[in-house]
Order: C-alpha cells, then structure tokens, then sequence
C-alpha cells in the first residue's frame, strides 16, 4: 500500500513539474498535446489503480462506532462550506463584471455613481446570503 502511494506522490509531483518546465519554455500546439496526453494517461492510470485496489479489498473504511449521525454531520459541514464557496465564487465574478461597467458608466457620466454602487453592493450580497444559509445549516447539526 506504501509503495502506490509514493507512486502516486511521484506522479503527480513529476506532472507538476513537468508542467512548470513546459509553462517556462513556452507552450506550443505539439508540446501542448504531449503534456496533456501525458495528464491524461496518468490520471486514468491513477483511476484505474485505485478501483483496483478497492475492488480486490486492500482499501477499506473502517466503521464508526456512531457512523450515521457521523455521515449526518459530515455532509452538513460540507454543505455549508459549499454554500460559502460557491457563493463567494459568484459573487466575485459578478463583482467584477458589475463593478468594471460600473468604473466605465462612471468615467463618461459621474452622476451614475450612485445608481452602479447600488448594483456592485446587490452583487456582493449574493456572498452574504451564502454566508447565511451556511450559518443556518450549521445551526441545525
């Protein structure tokens, strides 16, 4: 079990590598294809080693004493976090979008300076509203 493990670190730390080495030279269509045929082997690789594994039984969870009300309480934490994430993800990207048109509307007619800080500050509330269907769901576990 030890050795695909270190098999896996070296694979992912040589395509890393590999990827630097080629991003500092400079990509071009061939060596683009090469890099990317060579991802994609390796992670279907990776795949197939790992439902190997789990397959034949040398890969396992070990049960919980308590494991439903752990896997409960799991997912409700990944729930919250996902709708702090992804919130704060939309609402970056529409931050950015709003605020840029804003920053355009404003330099060709200053009196719409109010009218785009309204629609930059709906755009952030898009993360608020995240934040506090996260604090609900961590309220309820």
């Amino acid at each position: 079990m030890g050795f695909i493990l270190v098999l896996t670190i070296f694979l992912v730390l040589s395509i890393i590598g590999l990827g630097l080495y080629y991003i500092k030279r400079g990509l071009s269509g061939k060596n683009a294809k090469k890099i990317l045929g060579i991802n994609i082997i390796s992670i279907f690789s990776l795949l197939i080693i790992a439902t190997v594994l789990i397959i034949s039984g040398n890969v396992y969870a070990e049960p919980a004493e308590n494991q439903a009300s752990e896997a409960v309480n799991g997912l409700g934490l990944l729930a919250a976090a996902l709708s702090t994430g992804l919130s704060t993800i939309g609402a970056g990207i529409a931050v950015a979008i709003s605020s840029s048109a804003a920053l355009g509307a404003i330099s060709e007619d200053s009196s719409l300076l109010g009218k785009t800080l309204i629609f930059v500050g709906l755009a952030e509330g898009i993360a608020i509203y995240g934040l506090i269907v996260s604090i609900l769901i961590l309220g309820r576990l």
